[in-house]
């Protein structure tokens, strides 16, 4: 089991600890509904340094990452990041990942936990063009300081204007007394923020430093159940739950991220795939009367016959009910039509619903 250089922080601000993608990680400190709220409305502090990330440099760099990935990253310029995922030869997806240009021929991958090993070897197989790779994920933390707060929070911690970052840009500077940190506006909540990239030795100073600056702004840290259900109250994708090697970014609902401008890994089979519409599709569904959906249950239509399966469920903390994300046939798919998720024992009816569950 892995820790990050923040385990022994998080055991001593009492949080509960659990193997996750084979790191120790934080799963909650006073609970899920009281975090979630706390993003929500204010401003949380996630350390999430078990992702990976990879540096893809030199004058091939692109050219690897174009056929590796499904979104088109000749697009970005530098300060800038992108969505994305790597398809798989069969049609369905090794990994979703954002991709971020430092400066001309070098890019930053930031990957999955439970994915570094099989992305790695993934890129190292495809890279016929001899780009220069380096796995740093060892070396490096990664914070995630979200909330509508947080720029109010942490602006005292540089001295840039964080609210002149956009959406999905980013900066390198100064920031918590450290140099050249990444400070991206990305996130995995919805409820805005940014995610703070620097090397292990520094991420205590800037982990206290984001604590005592925020602290006028009722900042918490949180913990990764919190950040599944704000996640999920997005209609977020998580890989392993959502998406795998199995489901094509088609019928995940990812193909504004699928750019057929390009050639990529399988880009024919996806392409021809999108022109014959999916067999299946992953839909947003709220429950209709009290119940917790989980993946794994079966959604059924109004005989009781299997048409599909709930890939993620919750009870939602912003909206009182439970809601879920789960692939349907086709047929089946439609905004306000009804469906069935068998919960134990019961079948509990759903209504399709157009994502994100949570509006602001």
């Amino acid at each position: 089991m892995k820790n990050t250089a923040l385990t022994k922080t998080h055991e001593a601000l009492g949080a509960k600890m659990v193997p996750f993608a084979g790191y120790n990680m934080p799963v909650q400190y006073e609970g899920v509904n009281i975090e979630h709220e706390t993003v929500r409305n204010a401003v949380g502090v996630f350390d999430v340094s078990h992702m990976g990330e990879f540096l893809i440099e030199g004058e091939h760099a692109l050219d690897l990452i174009q056929r590796v990935s499904s979104n088109d990253a000749s697009k970005l310029s530098i300060g800038e990041a992108q969505y994305s995922c790597l398809p798989n030869d069969e049609g369905g997806i090794v990994d979703d990942l954002i991709i971020y240009k430092i400066k001309d021929e070098q890019y930053l991958l930031v990957v999955n936990a439970s994915n570094i090993e099989k992305d790695w070897n993934w890129l190292e197989s495809k890279n016929a063009v001899g780009a220069t790779m380096r796995n740093i994920s060892d070396d490096y933390s990664l914070l995630a300081i979200q909330g509508p707060k947080a720029v109010e929070a942490i602006q005292p911690l540089t001295s840039h204007d964080l609210s002149a970052i956009k959406f999905y840009n980013f900066i390198v500077g100064d920031f918590a007394g450290i140099e050249h940190v990444i400070i991206s506006a990305t996130g995995y909540t919805g409820s805005g923020g940014f995610e703070i990239y620097c090397k292990n030795s520094d991420v205590q100073q800037v982990w206290d430093k984001v604590l005592e600056a925020g602290a006028d702004f009722g900042i918490k840290p949180i913990g990764l159940a919190a950040r599944d259900t704000l996640r999920l109250e997005m209609g977020y994708c998580l890989y392993g739950n959502d998406i795998d090697d199995t489901t094509s970014p088609i019928e995940a609902g990812l193909g504004w991220i699928t750019k057929f401008t390009k050639e990529f890994t399988n880009s024919e089979a996806l392409k021809a795939e999108k022109e014959a519409s999916p067999k299946r599709k992953l839909i947003a569904f709220e429950l209709n009367e009290r119940g917790i959906p989980r993946h794994g249950y079966p959604i059924v239509d109004g005989n009781n016959e299997p048409i599909g399966e709930v890939t993620s469920g919750t009870m939602s903390p912003s909206l009182g009910k439970g809601i879920g994300l789960g692939y349907v046939n086709t047929a089946h798919c439609g905004i306000g039509n009804t469906i069935n998720i068998q919960i134990r024992n019961k079948t509990i009816p759903a209504t399709i619903v157009k994502l994100p569950f949570y509006k602001k």
